[in-house]
């Protein structure tokens, strides 16, 4: 059973992630750590792109790639990169309720019709679009999503250690998932 784990304190941070860079981040945005200066980042960062979230983190302490849904394919090589020439040994994907790339297709009329009359495409272009792209981007379920999603670049960088989070709109806060 998947459940989320709130972090109301430092002991609450799972055991793998304590004393760790993924720990610091729970601390700072959920314990309201003060910040530590950082010249060099700690932690690479994979959320998704809305809006509606900001991450309370000291400056220089993350890289963060921000894509729909938190969804991770196609930035391999920005991964690479921050774990090659930036390295960074520890990655949080962390995905959210009410995520607008869940269920693809609960939106594609809305979708097509945003792209012809926002972007000037033919209605023909935009549904030949959203068939072609919308199965690559969908992401269901937001934590199964995230669990498969941190299970993939587990096995992608086996040395690199992945915590899959869950940041709630309602309340702005991170949370550990338990599977």
């Amino acid at each position: 059973m998947i459940r989320l784990v709130d972090i109301l304190k430092p002991a609450d941070i799972f055991p793998e992630y304590q004393n760790t860079p993924i720990g610091l981040l729970l601390e700072y945005h959920n314990l309201g750590r003060g910040h530590d200066k950082y010249s060099k980042a700690q932690l690479l960062v994979g959320m998704c792109m809305d809006y509606r979230k900001k991450l309370r983190i000291p400056d220089n302490f993350s890289y963060i790639i921000r894509t729909g849904g938190a969804n991770m394919r196609n930035s391999e090589f920005q991964i690479s990169y921050a774990i090659s020439l930036g390295e960074i040994r520890h990655m949080a994907v962390i995905g959210h309720n009410n995520c607008g790339m869940a269920n693809l297709n609960s939106k594609k009329e809305d979708f097509i019709k945003g792209l012809v009359d926002h972007a000037g495409w033919n209605a023909k272009e935009a549904e030949d679009h959203f068939e072609q792209l919308a199965p690559k981007f969908d992401i269901n379920n937001e934590i199964d999503f995230v669990l498969a999603e941190s299970n993939r670049l587990k096995n992608l960088y086996p040395k690199i250690t992945v915590a899959p989070l869950f940041y709630k709109l309602e309340n702005q806060r991170v949370y550990q998932i338990e599977s």
